[in-house]
């Protein structure tokens, strides 16, 4: 695409260096951080006919027919997200990728997407990636903020930042002064929410090296009082690997369980050691939606003051 935006596909999209406490420099711009499929959008003439980026410089827009944009030149920034009962559920995001143009339609209607920008990288013909971010969001504002695009919330108060680390999956910040440098991790920063959670090790999966374990397998009690796998927990040191094979073997009970298959993980293992739901650990963590743990969680130390009855699903959504 070239012409009316004055910047065509594919842009890598700027990216974040990751800090584990929020900044609180002076005159830094905060936003929440969103839970979706990031996506750069490029609009020239119809509005119906953008072309939708992913993060990987794959096209997008088939997937979320939904989607509505103005009309008019420009390119934005912004992610995809989709809202079940006002929150960002992005396993239901990701089942909106699917190879199949009626389940897409169907996933359209039950579970729709929608659009938040944060940054304009172009508009009417005019590239704006060297100008300072300050003045590509008060034009992002200006020409779109009242246009059916919704935009993320800001702040330059470090206090509002603080509320959302605590209730979101993070915090982005931005020097208002950088430019966008497409690919970079230069001019923001992102702090997420890491969070903790007292599971039940339900199991294990077997390490390369033999005698290892490679991953355990995390269980959490529903309010009826069924235990289910909720994520894994991996990236030990090779000790600890050939240590939880002692410390897991009087544990175990002969049968094996299985998580349950998706188009994502075909192909891969999902077969483990299943154990008595003896062992309580504290398990670190930064993203969790729809009852699941999506990120690998990490060993914070082993619970046993811990009823395993008491590890409830409840942990997830606080």
């Amino acid at each position: 695409m070239s012409g009316g935006p004055g910047l065509g596909p594919p842009v890598a999209p700027q990216r974040a260096r990751s800090r584990r406490e929020l900044p609180e420099s002076e005159g830094l711009v905060y936003e929440p951080k969103l839970d979706g499929f990031r996506a750069l959008v490029f609009a020239d003439g119809d509005g119906a006919g953008v072309y939708v980026q992913s993060r990987g410089a794959k096209p997008l827009r088939r997937y979320f027919p939904e989607l509505a944009f103005p009309d008019g030149s420009y390119v934005l920034d912004g992610e995809i997200v989709v809202r079940i009962d006002g929150v960002e559920d992005f396993g239901a995001l990701g089942q909106r990728i699917h190879p199949a143009a009626s389940r897409v339609e169907e996933l359209a209607a039950a579970t729709p997407a929608t659009y938040v920008a944060f940054d304009l990288l172009a508009h009417g013909g005019e590239v704006l990636l060297d100008c300072p971010y300050s003045e590509r969001r008060a034009r992002l504002e200006r020409d779109f903020g009242g246009d059916g695009i919704e935009l993320t919330p800001i702040s330059h108060d470090p206090g509002r930042a603080r509320e959302w680390l605590a209730e979101r999956e993070g915090v982005i910040a931005k020097d208002p002064d950088a430019p966008y440098r497409p690919g970079e991790r230069k001019g923001m920063v992102k702090i997420k929410r890491l969070r903790t959670a007292s599971c039940v090790v339900m199991g294990w999966r077997p390490g390369k090296a033999e005698g290892t374990v490679g991953s355990l397998i995390l269980g959490l009690h529903e309010p009826d009082g069924r235990l289910r796998p909720v994520g894994h927990c991996s990236g030990f040191r090779a000790a600890q690997k050939r240590e939880l094979v002692e410390l897991l073997a009087p544990l175990a009970t002969g049968r094996r369980g299985s998580a349950e298959a998706s188009r994502w993980t075909a192909g891969r293992e999902l077969e483990w050691v299943e154990t008595r739901p003896e062992l309580v650990g504290e398990f670190s963590f930064d993203h969790a939606s729809g009852g699941r743990i999506r990120h690998g969680a990490r060993l914070v130390g082993w619970r046993h003051d811990i009823d395993p009855a008491e590890c409830g699903v409840d942990q997830l959504s606080v």
